[in-house]
């Protein structure tokens, strides 16, 4: 079993990244229940605007494409500004729109028998948004989303001190992660098992 792991951060690499920290402690969790993990870092990539899977010449998008085509389980980890997910996250999803024509050879959107969870960091309220506006746009693009398929780490309201700055909340946030993973794993095993079956003709 593959996982992809989209970290949304704004920071370049190799910049340290607050979302990628606790995303660290998912990525462990499946790769103890033998899970093969890659990581791409978003904002370090030419991801063109648009909602097309290739956007010409140069757009790195396609790569990722192919890295989402290939595993079983998607991560999409982002922070919290001005209490939404961030830009790049927004662009991520935008690009991951074309997926919802795309269709296997079954005729079901690619998406489909694929899970998908979400990873959260921020110093202000917000969490539960961030992860819902993330989880539905997943959703509607095929990916089955676990209960409890997320993970989150923030201080609480205005400014602070950030995840790699605070040990506050920690084991929590680490805790739910380990869940967060062994769900994501049981569900994408579950739809290996039993797939969604294609359309009726």
């Amino acid at each position: 079993m593959r996982a992809t792991v989209i970290n949304c951060t704004l920071k370049p690499s190799p910049e340290p990244s607050n979302t990628e920290a606790l995303t660290e402690v998912v990525t462990a969790e499946l790769r103890r229940r033998g899970v093969e993990v890659d990581t791409v870092r978003a904002v370090d990539l030419d991801i063109r605007p648009g909602v097309q899977t290739d956007m010409g010449d140069g757009d790195e998008w396609p790569r990722v494409h192919r890295m989402l085509l290939d595993s079983q389980i998607l991560i999409i980890a982002s922070p919290t500004w001005v209490g939404q997910p961030s830009s790049v996250a927004k662009r991520v999803l935008e690009r991951m729109d074309a997926m919802i024509s795309e269709t296997d050879d079954e005729g079901r959107p690619i998406a489909y028998n694929r899970v998908a969870g979400v990873v959260n960091t921020g110093n202000e309220d917000g969490a539960h948004h961030v992860i819902g506006q993330i989880s539905s746009a997943l959703a509607d693009i095929g990916y089955t989303i676990p209960g409890q398929a997320w993970t989150y780490w923030h201080l609480g309201p205005g400014p602070g001190p950030d995840y790699l700055d605070d040990d506050k909340g920690h084991d929590w946030a680490a805790k739910t992660g380990r869940a967060m993973a062994a769900n994501l794993v049981a569900v994408a095993e579950a739809l290996a098992a039993r797939p969604i079956p294609p359309p009726s003709q």
